[in-house]
């Protein structure tokens, strides 16, 4: 596996965030918040959304001294705030080297260790089969399937919830 930080994003991270997010194979994949194309203002904007928090929960994924990712905690409210939800992405030169997994993994670690919550859930789209296997490898387990419950670019697709207990 390549070593990899996880790390407050800044404002020097822009012209790597735009670089490596700006790729339709990881948009189609998201929500429709991370655009495609990926721009510098939506970057801009998005780091200053992830550093607004304390503690930071939103992290930039870096391989020397480079983001080329993102993983993000969501604590939820109301009647779910036991909950959080993870959402990640990694630039497409990095798939399949392991770095998302362990990074779910720190994630997570760190969401149990920092919030009074028992649970952290990600939703993928049933057609993403690597990030299924990503989080079943760091030991999430199926929940759930829902019909047609995302719409992206046009077309219905089935959502699957994946989950972690503390």
């Amino acid at each position: 596996m390549i070593d990899f930080a996880l790390r407050p994003w800044r404002l020097d991270d822009i012209d790597s965030l735009v670089k490596y997010a700006n790729n339709p194979h990881i948009a189609q994949y998201m929500t429709d918040g991370f655009t495609h194309p990926y721009t510098i203002e939506t970057g801009m904007a998005f780091i200053v959304f992830a550093n607004k928090d304390t503690p930071i929960h939103i992290f930039a994924i870096e391989v020397n001294g480079e983001a080329i990712g993102g993983i993000g905690i969501h604590l939820q409210a109301d009647i779910f705030r036991k909950n959080a939800e993870i959402g990640y992405w990694l630039a497409e030169e990095y798939w399949g080297n392991g770095i998302i997994s362990q990074a779910i993994l720190n994630a997570t670690d760190f969401a149990f260790n920092t919030y009074d919550i028992t649970r952290v859930f990600a939703r993928t789209f049933e057609s993403n089969k690597a990030s299924q296997r990503v989080l079943e490898k760091a030991g999430f387990l199926l929940e759930g399937r829902f019909e047609q419950t995302i719409y992206k670019n046009g077309a219905f697709q089935n959502e699957i919830v994946y989950a972690k207990r503390k």
